[in-house]
């Protein structure tokens, strides 16, 4: 059994955003590879020890503050430092500046994996000035791990460390979802109606949120916003200011009501138009549930789940006119959106399921174990 210590700015239950599904995943179906996974993770609750996550452990350490949508905490390099010495590989989740500078001053000594989630966008000006400490941070590293290759091939920061990257799909373990009820089931088609598109995902400024309001106007089909974050008060004034009474803003749901809401969607909306959103797992849970997928080209792994034409629809970023004619397609054309939502359930069932990225991921790690080992063998 091998021991792998996650490290990130936040985890469940305080947050329950796509990289957060991915280290869950990553952490429960590693057992059945032989690895035990715990996650080290900064809150607002404060420190906590040995949370139970489902069958794996969790630990908190007291948030401190944010600047720039980073967290920092002084707590967290003494329980960094003892977590990492009972592990055998560190896994780091970037971007997270804090956390370069947690892996230096712990100076500890053990293989170290980053999954690489996406560039830095949105902060351009404190980019420049973390740019040296990002690079010997990445280069420090054993591997880095993207999920898409076309992300791979847009990002500069990854070209650059190219020698160590590696592509490792997102992959979702479709048994850990709930089977919904009927009742449940029943009381979102009576809230929303029998057709409806779906949004899922925090309300951040990539995710073009805005501009789908915007393809809201002068459409009478529901659209549902599942997710709660900064921009909601934002978003809400602007539908009242757009006078929607199609669009119905859910707030965050229950496991068993998201799934009911994939379940029942005639499609997925993704109207993500920055290179923050780098991949979209909230398109691969449409995927999994067989639904046909709207989203924009961003050069990131959106374009990578949704194939243009085959498994959905794609349009340019920032563009409410095109939102709004792709869900009209859909909505118009029933049976071209079921022939779409199949071939994005064999699309999830060849290349983004959880058994597939639990593969990768064990002979990468058993790889670095044996490099530690062989390495330690000669020095000793």
């Amino acid at each position: 059994m091998s021991k792998v210590l996650h490290f990130y700015k936040t985890y469940y239950p305080d947050t329950m955003g796509g990289i957060e599904q991915v280290i869950f995943q990553l952490a429960e179906g590693g057992i059945a590879h032989g690895i035990e996974s715990e996650v080290l993770y900064l809150s607002g609750r404060g420190a906590a020890r040995g949370e139970l996550v489902k069958r794996h452990l969790s630990h908190r350490a007291k948030l401190d503050l944010h600047v720039a949508s980073t967290g920092f905490s002084v707590s967290v390099f003494k329980q960094f430092a003892e977590l990492a010495k009972q592990a055998d590989i560190i896994h780091y989740h970037f971007p997270w500046p804090f956390m370069d500078l947690v892996h230096f001053a712990t100076r500890v000594h053990k293989p170290t994996v980053v999954s690489y989630h996406s560039d830095i966008v949105k902060q351009k000006h404190l980019l420049k000035l973390y740019q040296p400490l990002m690079n010997r941070f990445l280069g420090s590293v054993d591997r880095i791990v993207a999920a898409a290759p076309n992300y791979v091939d847009a990002s500069p920061v990854l070209r650059r460390h190219k020698d160590k990257v590696c592509v490792i799909p997102y992959g979702l373990d479709e048994s850990s979802y709930p089977q919904p009820s009927v009742e449940k089931l029943s009381a979102w088609r009576d809230r929303l109606g029998p057709r409806f598109f779906l949004f899922v995902g925090a309300l951040r400024y990539y995710k073009g949120l805005n501009f789908l309001l915007e393809a809201a106007q002068g459409c009478d089909y529901p659209i549902a916003i599942l997710g709660c974050g900064p921009l909601e008060a934002e978003l809400r004034a602007q539908a009242e200011a757009l006078g929607l009474r199609n669009v119905h803003f859910l707030g965050w749901q229950s496991d068993e009501d998201k799934v009911a809401l994939l379940t029942l969607c005639t499609g997925v909306v993704f109207p993500s138009h920055l290179r923050s959103e780098a991949f979209g797992v909230a398109l691969v849970e449409g995927a999994m549930y067989g639904k046909p997928m709207i989203s924009c080209e961003i050069g990131t792994g959106t374009t990578f789940v949704n194939i243009a034409g085959e498994t959905g629809l794609v349009v340019p970023p920032a563009d409410a006119r095109a939102l709004r004619e792709a869900m009209r397609m859909l909505w118009d054309q029933p049976l071209l959106a079921a022939e779409m939502g199949r071939r994005a359930r064999l699309r999830f069932e060849r290349v983004f399921t959880a058994k597939a990225m639990l593969a990768s991921y064990s002979e990468l790690y058993k790889s670095l174990l044996l490099k530690s080992a062989s390495v330690t063998k000669r020095l000793g």
